[in-house]
């Protein structure tokens, strides 16, 4: 008796119809951010490994290339310093796109966001002129 191997091979995925495309959530991210970056030459991105890297998740993959290192902005080790750095330049009217890498840093930063971003408004007489979206 011969043993066969089940080597069924899964049928590829499904083409969406015309029109619509399935796009990671990376994917989607990259081509945002650069659609943005395109209509507006404000708006920067920071963040650890940011640039020639792309990301840790492949959020930015390429946009180095399309925009230089002046509007992907690849900072140190320090998140309490690049969302002050973001919530500074946002006060000044540019429109920050700041990435942490993960949800866990977030708490080191909280000072920032909590003591300082939220209190500019109301501190600066609601004359900072920030649009906070």
């Amino acid at each position: 008796m011969t043993d066969t191997l089940d080597t069924a091979v899964p049928p590829l995925p499904v083409e969406p119809e015309p029109g619509i495309r399935k796009l990671s959530t990376a994917k989607a991210m990259q081509e945002a951010i650069a659609q943005q970056m395109r209509l507006d030459d404000s708006v920067f991105v920071m963040g650890e490994d940011v640039g020639p890297y792309g990301g840790i998740f492949s959020s930015t993959t390429g946009l180095i290339d399309e925009f230089g290192p002046t509007r992907i902005i690849d900072t140190p080790i320090s998140e309490t310093a690049f969302i002050g750095t973001g919530i500074g330049a946002a006060v000044e009217g540019m429109r920050p796109i700041v990435e942490l890498m993960f949800a866990d840093f977030f708490g080191v930063c909280m000072d920032q966001i909590y003591n300082h971003m939220a209190k500019i408004h109301f501190e600066s007489g609601g004359t900072s002129g920030c649009r906070w979206s």
